[in-house]
C-alpha cells in the first residue's frame, strides 16, 4: 500500500545548509505565536494560532544540511472533533542535493486522508511550505502575514 502521510516536495537554488537552517528559523516561515527554541536537538516549541490551533513540537533528529525532524507532543485543533489528532504524529524535513539544486521534502507522517484534519491541514501545509518557507529560503523573504 502507498504511503498516504501528506508530502510536499519542492526545489531552490540555495545550499541544503542554507535550507536547513531556514527551515530552523520557524518564526520567520509559520505565522502564529510561537515560544521556545526551534534550533537545537532536544528544544521544544509551541505554536499557536488561537482559537483555532495549539501544537508543542521537540526536536528529535537533526542532521545540519539533511534532515530534521520534530515530534508532536501535545495539541488542540479546535475545528475538528478529535481536537488532539496530531498527538504523536511527526514532521521531517528532508533536504538534499539533486540535479544542482536543494530538494526540500516536507512530510507530515501520520496526517493522511482518513483523518478529519486532512483537508484543511494539508491546504495549510501547502501553504505554508510552498510559499512561505520557500520563499524564505530563496528569496530570504520572511511571511509575515497568515496564508489563507
Amino acid at each position: 500500500m502507498e504511503n498516504q502521510d501528506f508530502t510536499v516536495t519542492f526545489l531552490v537554488d540555495q545550499s541544503p545548509l542554507q535550507a536547513y537552517n531556514a527551515i530552523n528559523n520557524v518564526r520567520k516561515w509559520w505565522t502564529g505565536e510561537i515560544e521556545g527554541n526551534t534550533d537545537k536537538l532536544g528544544d521544544e516549541f509551541t505554536y499557536s494560532y488561537p482559537p483555532y490551533h495549539y501544537s508543542k513540537h521537540k526536536l528529535v533528529e537533526m542532521v545540519p544540511g539533511k534532515k530534521i525532524v520534530w515530534l508532536i507532543t501535545d495539541s488542540s485543533l479546535n475545528f475538528i472533533e478529535d481536537k488532539t489528532e496530531w498527538n504523536g504524529t511527526k514532521i521531517s524535513f528532508d533536504i538534499a542535493e539533486k540535479d544542482g539544486k536543494t530538494e526540500v521534502r516536507f512530510t507530515h507522517h501520520g496526517l493522511v486522508p482518513k483523518n478529519e484534519c486532512y483537508d484543511a491541514c494539508s491546504n495549510a501545509w501547502t501553504g505554508y511550505i510552498t510559499d512561505s518557507l520557500h520563499n524564505l529560503i530563496a528569496k530570504e523573504q520572511s511571511q509575515p502575514e497568515i496564508i489563507k
